[in-house]
């Protein structure tokens, strides 16, 4: 217990509680933690933001890759075909 939320009597004996002063004590406590929350909250929403760039970006980085590895592989189908033309031709 908070010994500025309780008085004394003359003999040092517990006479009473502050109520107002819990309450505002509380009440502090909360706003300490609301803020806190808030700050969390704003922090999660950057992060979020930040991952889904992120996801957007990697995806274009495997559209491209794929369309790249899509041309290689019709060059190779290309050159295949064109060897067993010269081979036939021999």
């Amino acid at each position: 217990m908070n010994p500025g939320l309780v008085t004394h009597d003359a003999r040092g004996e517990l006479s009473t509680v502050r109520y107002e002063a819990v309450n505002a004590m509380l009440l502090n406590e909360f706003l300490k933690e609301h803020r806190k929350v808030e700050k969390l909250e704003c922090t999660v929403a950057t992060q979020e933001k930040d991952f889904k760039a992120t996801i957007a970006q990697q995806q274009k980085q495997i559209e491209a890759l794929t369309a790249t590895v899509q041309k290689v592989s019709e060059k190779i189908e290309l050159n295949k075909t064109t060897l067993q033309l010269v081979a036939v031709h021999r």
